[in-house]
């Protein structure tokens, strides 16, 4: 097997444009199970390890820009998890501490797996996957780069290169459910973002549909019962009924880690949880 190991974006961007066959290597955490279970064994590595412009993060202009390297550890730590707080809640779940060590935020967008734990969290900031290749640089919001179960808009000869995340200020949550507390792929999870200054309310559900979920039926209902000035939601039947909306928008199925009925019903308990401990 041959392994690239590039020390500069350029580099590795040269590679892929070179070869575009080389499968791309940032943590690890996925691939290598599939590697040790045979059911994936490629030619060719290219190991983005050693590119330290990928680990780089950044504030500027009201966004927080985080390089696709910048590992789960890292956005736990109090600097990014300040600007981000629902990112780091959401990062705190992710495997053990030897994958969180590991495990990079390109890496999980990337995969694009259905129950990525950063996936939900993302998708209610309204995240902004930024590309690049050789000859050219795009941009997409998380909602439009994943297009489905392992899909996305990435091309053979492109690499992630970052994630633009905007920096908000009200509350924000994520909540997970698996089928024990620790270290475990999710049967549902959820995020809960709000922008009081906006009158603004995201909430995103991840693993219960192929690909990450808005709730915009229940994010209009909720909006229009909350006590802006107060920040209260003004009765808890409104939090009932949003946790309904929410659990309507998902669209589970059944399988070896959960039942859909169940999905349902965590999805409902999730989002009123979110909003009591938002508001």
């Amino acid at each position: 097997m041959i392994v690239s190991l590039p020390t500069s974006l350029n580099e590795a961007l040269g590679v892929r444009f070179l070869e575009p066959d080389m499968h791309v290597l940032a943590g690890g955490t996925d691939f290598m199970v599939e590697m040790n279970y045979n059911q994936r064994r490629p030619e060719a590595i290219l190991s983005l390890r050693h590119v330290d412009e990928l680990r780089e993060w950044r504030e500027e202009d009201g966004m927080l820009v985080l390089g696709a390297g910048v590992r789960f550890t890292d956005i736990m730590e109090t600097e990014i998890a300040m600007l981000a707080p629902a990112l780091a809640q959401a990062a705190r779940t992710v495997g053990s501490p030897q994958i969180r060590n590991t495990g990079t935020i390109g890496g999980n967008i990337a995969t694009a797996s259905p129950a990525g734990d950063t996936l939900p969290v993302l998708s209610a900031l309204d995240a902004v996957v930024n590309l690049k290749s050789v000859h050219r640089a795009r941009s997409f919001p998380i909602s439009e780069f994943v297009t489905g179960v392992k899909k996305t808009r990435l091309t053979r000869d492109e690499l992630i290169t970052s994630i633009s995340i905007p920096v908000t200020d009200g509350p924000q949550e994520f909540l997970k459910v698996g089928k024990r507390n620790a270290m475990v792929i999710a049967v549902a999870n959820l995020a809960f973002v709000c922008n009081p200054e906006r009158r603004h309310v995201a909430c995103a559900l991840g693993a219960v549909g192929p690909t990450i979920i808005r709730c915009t039926d229940a994010e209009n209902f909720i909006r229009e019962r909350i006590d802006w000035r107060r920040r209260r939601v003004r009765n808890k039947e409104d939090l009932v009924r949003f946790g309904d909306l929410c659990s309507a928008a998902a669209m589970p199925i059944d399988d070896h880690r959960s039942t859909s009925q169940y999905r349902r019903h965590a999805i409902s308990v999730m989002a009123q949880r979110a909003a009591t401990r938002a508001f």
